[in-house]
């Protein structure tokens, strides 16, 4: 279990504190610098209204102690005065930081997301959702107090402290130094400990991390569990990861939990210092009774911004954790990207060209080895071979999903590495093997690749893929709600939706990554006829393994081990003694024959 446990802990701890981040993620308050502005203005009123407080306070005792009342009323109405407005000004100052950092940690959680979106495939092979998803929510809200208030109150903090000490100072600078003399070692402290605090609020991170990702992976994979009987062990598993989450966490809880003590009991010994003192004075007439009283106020206020001062830390600390993930996440360069100098894809024509193309996924094994062939435009190319022989990876080059390794792929004569990303997948459609349908009605999944279509031609994509029929059966109709990844439809009804998806964007470059593979034999049988015309005048790119879905293919490439060992119709292929063409035929007669 617990090597399952490293397995899902992958990722580093060992970072030092990164200043340039943290002014990079303040960066995200500039648009509502105004509204910072006027709250820095409230929170310096409201911290003068309650320094005042206790000044008015000790006054008053003085003017009772000399049975003076004529200011009395004065200053005790003062009081009130200055509560209610640094209540006031209080409030509109939590309210307008709390606007402003709501709408900078939105801003920074689209970013995050508008990046996301623009990695490549690759990014996403070594990444699981889960880990994802807690990069985007939790790390992103592990922000909120640090943005909307923790600032500002830190501001409030450093300015009271500096304020409290100047005001004691004036008032009795001994009795001061005597009550802060402990503070030294309350700071030797604080800076021995806090490399362990960072450490144990990273790694609580990870371990939530870890958790998020194993939950989705779970969740998503939860038919296999159940078909394989693997609940209990899936349980152990999860019961492992939680308990070491909690683990993580009381660690560092631990740690956090020093400050509250080590603040009281520093605290408590400077009170008693300067009462042991101030008394002395007091007996010498060097200090009257209102400036004790005064400076035992400000020095218990003195202490409480040190305490909000520590949470502070102990948050920045946890946010600094979150803040590392997120922008590793953000300087992660895509491996597909448009050069500088990109241009605009003109309208394809269709041709496609592959010239000694080579390509690995991790740069040891390689999965195509000099490919080369040059089709005409409008052709239908099939693509056939043994699982793991590299033909979906010919389409996903032809995409740009990935680049070559070596050599070059072109359409119309343009390397597509110098062509803008977005101008060239605009012009492709491809129905991928693994059908994903979203959340949402089955009208909006069919016009997802193209927004601006009207109804009547979502309806009329679906006609020719033959899913009007099952579509109009259902309870709503092209209005019936389907959850994510479409588990209420059938396998074959999510292909038929994602192949009007696809026919919809009217693609002068098609690709079929084993489009009929779910469908039925009646159901194919109803499309064919649709597939040719929609084929006819349009370069296509079918895999598939069924023999009556490619016989009509104006070339079929027969992929084997990373190559093309054969090209030609299906006529030619057919003819060829002991070719792979002809053998995969034959296995699969054989197969409807037995089957039969």
């Amino acid at each position: 279990m617990a090597r399952v446990i490293r397995q899902l802990d992958d990722e580093a701890l060992e970072k030092p504190f990164n200043k340039q981040q943290f002014v990079r993620l303040l960066r995200y308050m500039k648009p509502y610098k105004k509204q910072v502005g006027f709250s820095l203005v409230l929170m310096v009123i409201a911290m003068a209204c309650n320094l005042a407080n206790p000044f008015l306070m000790s006054r008053a005792i003085g003017e009772l102690q000399a049975q003076s009342m004529d200011v009395l009323p004065w200053l005790l109405g003062g009081m009130v005065v200055l509560g209610i407005i640094g209540a006031i000004c209080t409030r509109f100052r939590i309210r307008w930081m709390d606007s402003a950092g709501r709408r900078a940690l939105a801003t920074l959680r689209e970013d995050l997301f508008h990046h996301i979106q623009s990695m490549s495939f690759s990014f996403f092979d070594t990444r699981s959702a889960g880990k994802l998803l807690v990069r985007v929510i939790n790390d992103v809200n592990s922000l909120n107090d640090l943005f909307t208030n923790g600032i500002v109150n830190v501001l409030i903090d450093c300015m009271t402290i500096i304020l409290l000490v100047v005001i004691m100072m004036v008032v009795n600078w001994k009795l001061t130094l005597i009550g802060m003399c402990i503070l030294p070692l309350l700071i030797f402290i604080l800076f021995k400990v806090k490399r362990i605090m960072r450490k144990r609020w990273q790694r609580v991170r990870v371990k939530n991390s870890t958790m998020n990702g194993y939950l989705h992976e779970s969740l998503t994979g939860m038919r296999v569990t159940e078909a394989f009987v693997r609940e209990d062990e899936n349980a152990d598993t999860f019961c492992a990861v939680n308990s070491d989450i909690r683990s993580s966490w009381m660690k560092a809880v631990t740690i956090n939990n020093l400050f509250w003590p080590m603040l009281d009991l520093t605290g408590n010994i400077g009170t008693v210092l300067v009462y042991i003192f101030g008394v002395e004075f007091m007996k010498a007439d060097a200090l009257s009774l209102a400036n004790l009283l005064l400076i035992l106020w400000y020095l218990g206020r003195f202490w409480q911004p040190l305490n909000t001062l520590s949470n502070f830390y102990n948050s920045l600390l946890s946010a600094t954790a979150s803040m590392e993930r997120i922008f590793e996440i953000m300087d992660t360069e895509p491996d597909i990207q448009d050069k500088e100098n990109a241009e605009k894809m003109p309208p394809i024509e269709g041709r496609v060209t592959f010239e000694n193309v080579s390509f690995s996924y991790d740069r040891e094994k390689t999965v195509l080895k000099n490919v080369s062939f040059d089709i005409t435009p409008g052709s239908t190319i099939a693509l056939v071979g043994p699982t793991g022989a590299g033909k979906t990876t010919i389409v996903n080059l032809l995409s740009r999903f990935y680049d070559p390794t070596a050599g070059r792929v072109m359409i119309d004569g343009h390397d597509i590495r110098d062509m803008q990303l977005t101008s060239m997948r605009k012009q492709m459609s491809v129905m991928m093997q693994d059908t994903f349908i979203f959340s949402g009605t089955i009208m909006d999944n069919i016009r997802y690749g193209r927004l601006d279509a009207t109804d009547e031609e979502v309806i009329e994509a679906a006609k020719t893929v033959s899913a009007h029929d099952f579509i109009m059966n259902m309870p709503k109709g092209y209005q019936t709600e389907v959850n994510e990844r479409g588990t209420s439809l059938s396998q074959g009804q999510r292909q038929l939706i994602s192949f009007a998806r696809a026919l919809l964007n009217d693609p002068k470059i098609l690709i079929l990554d084993e489009a009929t593979s779910s469908i039925d034999t009646r159901t194919e049988m109803l499309i064919q006829k649709a597939l040719d015309a929609l084929l006819k005048n349009r370069t296509s790119f079918v895999i598939a393994h069924r023999l009556s879905t490619i016989r009509n293919a104006d070339c079929i490439f027969v992929v084997q081990d990373g190559k093309i060992a054969e090209q030609g119709n299906h006529e030619a292929l057919i003819k060829l003694p002991g070719g792979h063409y002809r053998g995969l035929c034959e296995a699969q007669w054989r197969f409807m024959s037995a089957d039969e």
